[in-house]
């Protein structure tokens, strides 16, 4: 019998939520840039945090909105967690954080949420706080306002081939592309164009004051094995620490091997492993 209720927690718990995420800067960067932004209030963060612990001794958290996200989450907290959510319907198109809390959770709601369309179990967390030692790629950017439109394409491509559907089925692809307008509109997408079209992207999908979190790297089928990922991914990572945040930080999956070398040749280290279940 769980002893300690799950609770959702509000705005007079923001500290006590911004101290736990302090605790985990890189698993817990999605969450900690979401209550930076809009607080703990769900009907303006478009989700819920729900809580583990005492009033005065908040132990973990998890995110609920678009995703699920469990934060230091320990195996009471998972246990706690899954059994309030397993009497929900699944609203939340993946599950994603330290791979201990979410396999934990996915072994308790799987049966009540599977199938899952796929289940990552070994991504690797890498973080750097330097400079990289390989020279950067003069001709990779930020993208320009006005080149969404170029971007869009890659940016359609990298998310059919990482998650394994085309982020136009749903609606057409517009609110993809807001998404994608937003951070180029926020200088947070970089590309290198040759003859007008990008052959590399990637993007600082979550900024928080302690870590600047880089996804969506891709490169061109064309332009691949060429080498050029490495200083491509070495001028994000440099106008990144730069200009945005202390440290910039990543996940991977375990079995992309070239791009887990191109990370390491621009500095990264493990910091952690976390897991992905995408529905």
């Amino acid at each position: 019998m769980l002893t300690v209720p799950v609770r959702q927690l509000g705005e007079s718990e923001r500290r006590a939520v911004e101290r736990l995420l302090d605790l985990d800067p890189f698993g817990g960067a999605q969450v900690a840039e979401r209550v930076a932004a809009r607080g703990l209030a769900w009907w303006r963060a478009e989700g819920r945090i729900l809580g583990y612990g005492a009033r005065r001794n908040l132990e973990s958290i998890c995110w609920l909105g678009g995703n699920l996200t469990p934060v230091l989450a320990t195996e009471p907290a998972v246990a706690a967690f899954a059994d309030l959510l397993s009497s929900e319907e699944r609203l939340c198109s993946s599950i994603v954080g330290r791979a201990d809390a979410v396999l934990g959770l996915w072994d308790r709601l799987s049966a009540y949420w599977g199938p899952a369309r796929d289940v990552r179990p070994n991504q690797p967390l890498l973080a750097t706080d330097a400079l990289p030692a390989v020279a950067a790629d003069p001709e990779v950017r930020r993208v320009r306002a006005g080149e969404v439109d170029r971007l869009f394409p890659a940016a359609v491509a990298m998310y059919t081939e990482e998650v394994g559907v085309s982020p136009l089925a749903e609606d057409g692809g517009r609110g993809y592309r807001r998404r994608v307008a937003d951070l180029v509109r926020a200088g947070r997408a970089y590309a290198r164009f040759v003859d007008g079209k990008v052959i590399f992207k990637a993007e600082l999908a979550v900024v928080t004051r302690r870590t600047a979190q880089v996804q969506g790297v891709w490169v061109a089928p064309e332009w691949r094995g060429r080498g050029i990922a490495t200083g491509a991914m070495a001028a994000v990572v440099r106008d990144a620490l730069v200009q945005v945040a202390p440290t910039v930080s990543l996940y991977v999956n375990d079995f992309n091997l070239p791009a887990r070398r191109v990370y390491e040749r621009c500095g990264f280290r493990p910091v952690g492993t976390l897991a992905t279940v995408l529905f």
